[in-house]
């Protein structure tokens, strides 16, 4: 639905220093040769996945996410790591346990993603399993405008088509740029098709067509477990401090739009679940920046529930945690998309929380 990715992991795999070690091919006339690999690589999965029967496409998933399981490279030992905090009396072998599980989840993300194009209505019905869905039927009712914050749980891509195509309700979201901008223009055109609208974060006016959509009755979708910029809120996460973006929050604040957190997770072989959960409401006392720091938190504690319960669906492949990015001053995360150790790139088309 990432995010506004940042929600996808966040801002886009070069970022994240991807490919900040690779010099530039002089004569490929722009773009490192890590970019444009990556640029085919997805390139490949959305022209040959799509056209795989469904069961191919899940066993070919499945061998993907085991054998990155294997090699045992940074994105794997960092979401080890990460869940770690979250269930923390696990012991090594159960943490290998999720690792190998939420790197099958990850590439189901994926696997699922690229066929997403050929879905129609009934198999994405079939598909979809939401609690609370009443929320975000009677904001909309009210004409208030709804603010939809989701974690990196599951496949949100999927919910936002269920959104587009079973309610028929479109949804404005933010990415933001990658690198190469062909691999930018893939995300873009691929969200465009399932019905999104997509706005570009840079430029500064990202926020602005966020919130005349709001003030308009309509719904904004937001991945927003994740804030590395100098803006993002600090938040007590797994009993540890975190940035995540104050986007939802002001978004809530300026236009008096409903603000629902959303967690995910997968059911059986083809099934995703999701629970909307209860509003958070805006304070009524307090400056901007309290308001904002209450209700961030308050989607902080709502993410936490739904990761806590279903830790293997939570696809966070990078650093999160201050502690962590302090152990490397000025880099943002381990890996961005078709990282070093093979996966597919968890940056999901660059989604932003606004």
């Amino acid at each position: 639905m990432s995010t506004v990715k940042d929600g996808a992991p966040q801002g886009g795999g070069p970022k994240d220093g991807a490919s900040a070690a690779v010099p530039k091919d002089r004569a490929s006339g722009g773009g490192t040769f890590k970019d444009r690999l990556s640029d085919g690589l997805y390139g490949v999965g959305w022209a040959t996945v799509k056209k795989l029967p469904e069961p191919v496409a899940t066993g070919l998933g499945r061998r993907i996410a085991d054998l990155t399981w294997k090699r045992r490279g940074k994105s794997v030992l960092r979401l080890e790591s990460n869940l770690a905090r979250v269930v923390p009396d696990a012991t090594p072998e159960r943490l290998a346990e999720l690792s190998k599980a939420g790197m099958r989840s990850y590439m189901r993300y994926w696997m699922e993603s690229f066929r997403l194009p050929t879905w129609s209505r009934e198999r994405v019905e079939r598909g979809m399993d939401i609690q609370n869905i009443h929320h975000l039927q009677e904001g909309l009712a009210a004409g208030r405008g709804v603010v939809l914050a989701l974690p990196h749980l599951a496949n949100w891509d999927l919910a936002g088509v269920w959104v587009t195509r079973s309610l028929g309700v479109p949804f404005t979201t933010v990415a933001e740029r990658l690198k190469p901008e062909t691999l930018y223009d893939r995300f873009v055109a691929y969200r465009e098709s399932l019905g999104m609208e997509v706005v570009p974060h840079t430029g500064g006016s990202a926020f602005g067509t966020l919130a005349r959509r709001l003030r308009a009755g309509g719904l904004v979708c937001l991945v927003a477990d994740r804030d590395l910029s100098a803006s993002g809120t600090e938040v007590t996460f797994f009993g540890e401090t975190a940035r995540m973006p104050a986007g939802p929050a002001i978004l809530a604040q300026q236009t008096g739009a409903l603000l629902l957190p959303v967690t995910l997770w997968y059911g059986d072989e083809t099934v995703m679940r999701g629970r909307i959960h209860a509003p958070i409401d805006v304070p009524a006392s307090g400056t901007r920046a309290e308001k904002t720091t209450v209700m961030t938190q308050a989607l902080a504690d709502a993410f936490a529930s739904g990761i806590a319960e279903h830790p293997e669906d939570w696809h966070m492949l990078q650093r999160l945690w201050l502690a962590d990015l302090d152990e490397h001053p000025g880099t943002g995360g381990d890996t961005g998309a078709a990282g070093a150790d093979g996966a597919a790139g968890d940056e999901r088309g660059g989604e932003r929380g606004a």
